[in-house]
């Protein structure tokens, strides 16, 4: 049985996201939301609830078990990229690019 969810249009970029998740890949959920709360990253807390929301949907809407399930897929992919400019000296600008990104969870129940 596999349980899906998403984040989407999270502000976080996902080369930072990715740092953060490939702490979690493959555990069990239990220790994985354990390590996201003690992680010291700004990307760990969006990360943590996501799973936490897969978890849920997965008590609530298929009656799995909490303990059986663990992470067998997640992955960050780029959103749309906001672009701002910011003038600079001598009549030039300096593009600044605000990245997001789009996570998506996969968790399977090992019984």
């Amino acid at each position: 049985m596999d349980v899906r969810a998403e984040l989407k249009y999270c502000p976080i970029s996902p080369q930072k996201m990715r740092l953060v998740i490939d702490v979690v890949r493959g555990q069990k959920v239990e220790k994985a939301i354990t390590d996201l709360k003690f992680l010291n990253k700004a990307s760990s807390e969006p990360v943590r609830k996501l799973i936490e929301s897969a978890t849920a949907n997965a008590e609530n809407n298929f009656g799995l078990d909490r303990a059986n399930l663990f992470i067998s897929e997640i992955y960050a992919d780029e959103a749309p990229t906001r672009k701002w400019r910011r003038f600079g000296a001598r009549g030039r600008f300096k593009p600044i690019l605000k990245r997001s990104s789009h996570v998506r969870v996969v968790l399977k129940d090992k019984a």
